[in-house]
């Protein structure tokens, strides 16, 4: 990777720990909500959670659903695996507030700022992400990250989500470079690897509990591990 000018992260399961924060912005709302009168395990709720976003974001990758669906489909499921009575008002009243709160929280994953810091003298790095635009400044700007991205390309406003090549090649051209002077850095296999792939970009995987596979691409499970690489 000696050709590598420039350096582009995912933000979400990368960075900025997406599953520690909304484990705890979950755990608010289900006090607050009083879910625990209707579902007897808050553990069992916020893994089944999990597992119902996961699925309905990869739709979304896909093309399958939009935007709107998403953000409220996704808690409706939930508690309809729960048979919480009125799940679609539930799910919207979870789902309003979960939006407003969970992008204020700031845990990153480890040595996120020291990394950043190290990288941000030696390259300009930026972000290409594919959550929602209104919801990732504000987690860039409450967790300090800004500071170190010089762009910021959120796959909804190229109009296709990661990992479609438009979105890469959008990064690209708003740098200036060309696909063989760039890495891109990220969790999601299919999304953040294969597609910058499919454009000629250099990839490193970040799998911080070493439990996939990923062939044909560097892979590190700590930041850290970055600054021996660059």
């Amino acid at each position: 990777m000696t050709s590598v000018k420039h350096i582009f992260f995912d933000l979400d399961h990368t960075i900025w720990d997406f599953e520690k924060n909304s484990k705890e912005t979950l755990g608010e709302l289900f006090e607050e909500f009083e879910l625990q009168a209707v579902i007897d395990n808050k553990e069992r709720f916020l893994a089944t959670y999990q597992t119902v976003n996961a699925q309905f974001w990869k739709k979304y990758r896909d093309g399958e659903i939009d935007k709107h669906t998403v953000r409220f489909g996704r808690f409706e499921a939930t508690l309809k695996r729960f048979k919480v009575p009125n799940a679609d008002v539930v799910g919207k009243a979870l789902g309003d507030e979960y939006v407003k709160r969970g992008p204020h929280k700031t845990h990153l994953f480890p040595f996120a700022h020291e990394t950043l810091s190290y990288l941000k003298e030696k390259y300009p790095l930026h972000i290409i992400t594919n959550g929602f635009k209104e919801v990732q400044h504000v987690k860039l700007s409450g967790s300090d990250l800004h500071k170190y991205f010089d762009i910021v390309l959120c796959s909804e406003d190229v109009g296709v989500n990661k990992p479609h090549r438009k979105v890469f090649e959008t990064a690209l051209e708003m740098a200036k470079i060309g696909p063989t002077d760039a890495v891109m850095i990220g969790d999601n296999y299919e999304a953040d690897i294969q597609g910058a792939q499919k454009v000629g970009m250099h990839t490193i995987f970040f799998d911080p509990n070493g439990k996939h596979k990923a062939p044909q691409t560097t892979v590190i499970q700590s930041l850290k591990d970055l600054t021996k690489l660059f």
